[in-house]
């Protein structure tokens, strides 16, 4: 990661956020924090961040209500589900609406750096495809 990546972890447990800073600390990178669903869509709108790692349930905005938003308005961050209550359903659901991963808590340090890292690069490379010609008329890629 670089200087210019920047990361943004969305929960409403303040040690969690501490936790997931001090880890992400040692690489270089942009890290900020939000601790619930309106504030971490407030923070997106000042400028968009790289990477999200978004917990699922806090007060107000659930993290698939934020994911939707998210990927709605920036298409282009990356989000990470991170959640104390993984259910089948819940990650069929995020992944649906564009979640990168979804990880289940309790996640350590080098957890935290290995879904950001990953999340990271997928999108340098998603910002390095060119994009694939396409009919005008009908929308369909050209063969």
């Amino acid at each position: 990661m670089t200087d210019n990546n920047r990361i943004l972890i969305v929960d409403d447990d303040e040690t969690v956020r501490w936790s997931y800073l001090r880890s992400l600390q040692g690489i270089s990178c942009n890290i900020a924090t939000a601790g619930n669903g309106e504030e971490a869509l407030e923070t997106m709108e000042q400028n968009p961040f790289d990477v999200v790692l978004l917990d699922m349930r806090m007060p107000g905005q659930d993290g698939l209500s934020v994911l939707r938003t998210i990927k709605q308005k920036w298409p282009e961050s990356e989000v990470v589900i991170i959640t104390g209550y993984p259910t089948v359903d819940s990650a069929k659901e995020a992944v649906r609406l564009g979640a990168y991963d979804y990880v289940a808590k309790p996640v350590g340090p080098q957890d935290v750096i290995n879904v950001a890292d990953a999340a990271m690069t997928r999108k340098q490379w998603a910002l390095r495809r060119v994009p694939e010609k396409t009919d005008a008329a009908s929308g369909a890629c050209a063969a």
